[in-house]
């Protein structure tokens, strides 16, 4: 088996990486850190792959948001946008229609191109196709009173997508100003009438006492998800992702994968992020505040220093129409974590009572037997 170097692709083929040996099309390896030639077998490093001494470069926000950005830092991309769901995926030149990773929707490709800010990292997949499926499939056998024919027709349907996730991270430095007030439990004895006694009891309050300080706080990748093409609840419970071990982007990594495109804007991205930060200051500044209880009156927060970046994470999709209904399945591809729509059998269901209402009958019939008896 040859290993040649990493062949430079064409400005116009910039995620398709021709063998040199036989002009099929290399991919890259999952867990393996290089690209593969499968129909003759040719190897090819990924050029600084697993090293790369520099922590990645964030883009300065305020240059995005008043297209400052550097020429470099902007990418075009060929994609198709699905009419049902809304996903922009890109695909090969040679393909004229495709079927939506995302819902299984067939749809005809689109020639245009989607100009967008070019990711500056990107988690590489781990596990393959195979592992993903065999994941999803057991987390399939797990569920109560999901079909069996969902779970054979996953074992031994279409294969499953790997995709790219899009994603921006946030990093930003907060100070905060509060004011609030600090609580302090103590307690009271009181002479209240019970069953016509007195009785003593304890009665709890609270002392109340202004507060006011200063909180500050660096945040650093602020993870939100860049898609509106799968549920939010989904993607985040496939978390946590290893992002310590993210590389440079380089698109050799998106070899024999697909990349969604992002259609949730920088702006829009950085607002969920500022929610996110609102929630941490306030858990800071009732830290702060102290005592057993706290009331926050105001909170002023400078936020400076915000950059961002586009990032890829990867995840194997799996969208399957079975019996008139669409079943959607994500795998993180580096964890193995399953996530999806829950499927019910009806039959089973329908069992499961007629079973629980003999059981109950039964129950019934020795516990009436029991006390003739007595």
């Amino acid at each position: 088996m040859s290993h040649s170097p990493t062949p430079a692709p064409s400005p116009e083929q910039e995620h398709r990486f021709p063998c040199p040996q036989c002009g099929a099309d290399f991919r890259f390896a999952a867990g393996q850190g290089r690209l593969i030639c499968d129909h003759c077998g040719a190897e090819a490093p990924i050029e600084g792959d697993g090293f790369h001494p520099h922590p990645i470069r964030e883009l300065d926000f305020r240059a995005a948001l008043d297209a400052e950005l550097p020429a470099q830092e902007i990418e075009e991309t060929r994609v198709l946008q699905c009419p049902n769901c809304g996903a922009q995926v890109e695909f090969d030149e040679k393909d004229h229609a495709a079927e939506c990773p995302f819902c299984a929707t067939p749809v005809v490709t689109d020639t245009g191109t989607h100009r967008h800010i070019k990711p500056r990292g990107v988690l590489p997949f781990t596990l393959d196709e195979r592992t993903a499926r065999k994941a999803m499939t057991d987390w399939l056998g797990r569920l109560w009173f999901a079909p069996n024919g969902l779970q054979d027709y996953a074992r031994k349907g279409r294969r499953m997508q790997g995709i790219y996730v899009p994603y921006w991270t946030f990093d930003a430095d907060t100070k905060s100003r509060y004011t609030g007030e600090r609580g302090t439990i103590y307690y009271v004895t009181r002479t209240v009438m019970r069953d016509g006694k007195q009785v003593q009891q304890r009665v709890q309050k609270i002392r109340w006492r202004p507060a006011s300080g200063r909180v500050a706080r660096f945040f650093d990748d602020i993870l939100v998800l860049a898609s509106r093409s799968l549920p939010k609840r989904y993607t985040d419970a496939l978390e946590p992702w290893d992002l310590a071990a993210m590389e440079p982007y380089r698109p050799e990594y998106l070899a024999g994968f697909r990349a969604e495109g992002y259609t949730v804007e920088l702006i829009e991205g950085y607002d969920e992020a500022r929610d996110h930060m609102a929630r941490v200051i306030e858990r800071d500044v009732k830290f702060d505040i102290g005592g057993d209880r706290q009331r926050i009156h105001n909170i002023d927060t400078d936020v400076k220093d915000v950059t961002f970046k586009h990032i890829l994470l990867p995840v194997w999709l799996a969208a399957y129409k079975y019996r008139g209904k669409t079943y959607r399945f994500v795998v993180n591809g580096r964890t193995g974590r399953v996530q999806g729509e829950r499927p019910w059998s009806a039959w089973k269901i329908t069992i499961a009572v007629i079973l629980g209402l003999i059981a109950a009958g039964i129950v019934g019939y020795l516990v009436a037997l029991n006390q003739g008896a007595l």
